[in-house]
């Protein structure tokens, strides 16, 4: 992978720290920090802390080295300018940084939906990957995994079709004439997936319960 940091914004009149080697030992919320202030050292250490982590998710989603290449540049361009925005209250800088790498992997899946990867392959790609660190898995929810769950358990034409549909922005007759089924089956198919996605996490998530004899408080 080509380094991302030679093409982030830096100051050049800023004066490199010395030495560089310390720069390491430093949090990531001050390596943030620094990266958003144009720090050279700083900069440099953050984008090579968090590379390989970055791009392995952004492959892991688009499944094209190129691609998840010019993802993972995006994300640590969007880090550089949103750094100030950063509340560590919210979440761990690894956490925000895969967070912004995941919505742009998703956007560009979505630019691509002209040429789209082969769907049986979608179906088959992993939110995280089988090696998924802490801060990667931590980005899905709860709700986030019910729902890929039950995506998994749907029949394959129903699962094919409300993935293409969902992720892609296919239209139903564009599923229709590169499946070759008539465009009605394809509208129940997504029609009948999304109702019972629906079901599968309100049986599966109930809001509070109330007995019916009216002794309840």
């Amino acid at each position: 992978m080509t380094r991302p940091e030679s093409a982030l914004p830096t100051d050049p009149s800023r004066r490199a720290p010395a030495p560089y080697q310390p720069v390491w030992s430093l949090s990531d919320e001050a390596l943030l920090a620094g990266y958003g202030a144009g720090d050279p050292g700083a900069s440099a250490a953050f984008v090579r802390r968090f590379q390989s982590r970055v791009f392995g998710l952004a492959m892991t989603l688009v499944g094209d080295p190129s691609t998840a290449e010019e993802v993972a540049q995006e994300a640590f361009v969007r880090a550089f300018r949103h750094a100030s925005a950063f509340d560590p209250r919210r979440a761990r800088v690894s956490t925000w940084l895969l967070a912004i790498t995941r919505n742009l992997a998703i956007d560009a899946l979505r630019v691509r939906r002209s040429e789209p990867m082969d769907p049986d392959a979608i179906l088959r790609l992993p939110l995280v990957g089988d090696e998924a660190s802490p801060e990667e898995s931590a980005l899905l929810s709860a709700d986030t995994r019910r729902l890929a769950d039950a995506l998994r358990r749907l029949p394959p034409e129903q699962k094919r079709a409300v993935v293409l549909a969902a992720l892609y922005g296919r239209t139903a007759r564009e599923i229709s004439e590169m499946d070759g089924v008539p465009l009605g089956t394809v509208k129940t198919r997504v029609r009948t997936a999304m109702m019972t996605l629906r079901k599968v996490l309100v049986d599966e998530h109930p809001g509070p319960r109330h007995g019916g004899s009216g002794d309840d408080v």
